[in-house]
């Protein structure tokens, strides 16, 4: 098992590619810590592990309250004794979120602190316990927004985004002396409800999207959860400081 034994922090866990990637790494021997704001979600995600046969615990959290994340990094290191990998998962993409002429400040906030104050407070509080270990792998969920421009813009998800890949090259020089490597995923549209229920509504807007990917359908959550997963493992000793667009070829696509 690629992951035996590793304890695995993956934040926003409750549900979507969080929980997806939750399964996928205890079937890999994983440790999984689930971090989840919604307590129904996140217990029910660590107990169908349980029952499939893997070792999880849920720790409720909400990623943009300080105390909160200190407290469920605490608990997880009284349960489990180390961290060895931080997966963050949790981010949001909303309605409101249009140009930043039109876009209402409480929107950009909103965004801005899941997706980059978020990140900001799980490492802060996760890397002083990989420093004990001199070990660790901090993933960060990005998005290929943040290397192109949009006809139909979500500035403060593109904005946000764009901060998570900066602040993860800058995790990446700071901390890997200490044995510690910090990478971004940057997927491409993924099939998860966010994605289905909002962006892509009708079968008319679905070929728009489609029309730009070379790949011709949108991505799996799977499709994300396995770079997720080399990443997490000692495969990737050598890899840091790596953006890596895991998008099917939007990104490559001139015209």
């Amino acid at each position: 098992m690629r992951l035996q034994e590793k304890v695995c922090i993956i934040t926003g866990s409750g549900g979507g590619m969080g929980k997806v990637a939750a399964e996928m790494f205890a079937k890999e021997g994983a440790k999984v810590a689930i971090f989840e704001r919604n307590e129904m979600s996140g217990s029910g995600t660590a107990e169908a592990i349980r029952q499939a046969g893997g070792d999880a615990a849920f720790f409720q959290c909400d990623v943009t309250d300080e105390q909160s994340v200190k407290d469920a990094v605490a608990k997880t290191v009284e349960t489990y004794g180390k961290i060895d990998v931080l997966y963050n998962n949790a981010g949001i993409m909303i309605a409101e979120d249009h140009s930043v002429i039109d876009t209402p400040e409480h929107a950009w906030d909103m965004v801005m602190n899941v997706n980059v104050k978020g990140i900001y407070f799980m490492c802060k509080y996760v890397i002083p316990e990989m420093q004990k270990h001199k070990s660790g792998s901090i993933i960060n969920i990005a998005s290929f927004v943040a290397f192109v421009g949009c006809s139909v813009p979500q500035d403060a998800y593109t904005a946000s985004k764009g901060a998570v890949n900066s602040l993860t090259k800058s995790l990446a020089i700071q901390f890997r002396p200490e044995g510690i490597r910090t990478n971004a995923i940057c997927p491409g549209p993924i099939e998860t409800p966010l994605l289905m229920e909002w962006l892509v509504k009708d079968e008319e807007a679905k070929k728009v999207r489609l029309s730009r990917q070379p790949a011709g359908r949108f991505g799996k959550p799977e499709d994300i959860v396995y770079a997720a997963m080399y990443l997490s493992s000692d495969e990737s000793e050598w890899t840091n400081g790596a953006l890596l667009n895991v998008d099917g070829g939007i990104t490559s696509n001139y015209f």
